[in-house]
């Protein structure tokens, strides 16, 4: 198993685990929150953007299409917080799930120690008492395992080196 395969594993247990103990958990298929309010481009390992092409590769060109202008209206966009360009908006749904980025992977299931929740909905139910049991993932981990996964850039920049025929790895 590769390092971003078994770091998928790990994280997917973790997650498996919350939402099999608390089962009003709100992280769930139709809860779009943290992709409608990014607060920067996403950022990827070589190995993220690996699997993350391939998932592109295989939507339907006319699909594909409408992502890359998305895609490339979040490198001119200034303004803050953004929507995921591979959000399905209509759906609330992640047009690659299966390949999506590890940041999305571990949102509203991994804090860092000094930093807090990021999702403000769960945030809430926290400071109101509610998951005081939650076993959080600890995203400082996850993050020196991605540090091992190759170079780190935009989304923006391996989508578009991608579609003038190149590839970056």
């Amino acid at each position: 198993m590769n390092t971003l395969t078994q770091l998928h594993a790990d994280i997917e247990a973790r997650v498996r685990t919350i939402r099999d103990d608390n089962l009003d958990w709100l992280c769930r298929m139709g809860c779009d929150g943290c992709c409608r309010r990014l607060a920067e481009v996403p950022r990827l390992t070589a190995e993220e953007w690996d699997l993350l092409r391939d998932g592109l590769a295989a939507l339907p060109p006319e699909l594909l299409l409408e992502i890359g202008r998305n895609i490339a209206a979040l490198a001119e966009l200034s303004s803050r917080p953004i929507v995921c360009p591979l959000l399905d908006r209509s759906a609330g749904a992640c047009l690659v799930y299966d390949h999506r980025p590890v940041a999305c992977r571990t949102y509203g299931f991994y804090v860092q120690r000094d930093k807090g929740l990021y999702c403000k909905d769960i945030e809430s139910r926290v400071a109101g008492g509610d998951w005081a049991e939650v076993v959080w993932g600890n995203q400082d981990a996850v993050d020196r395992r991605l540090c091992g996964l190759g170079e780190t850039r935009d989304l923006t920049e391996w989508f578009a080196y991608w579609k003038e025929g190149g590839y970056m790895a």
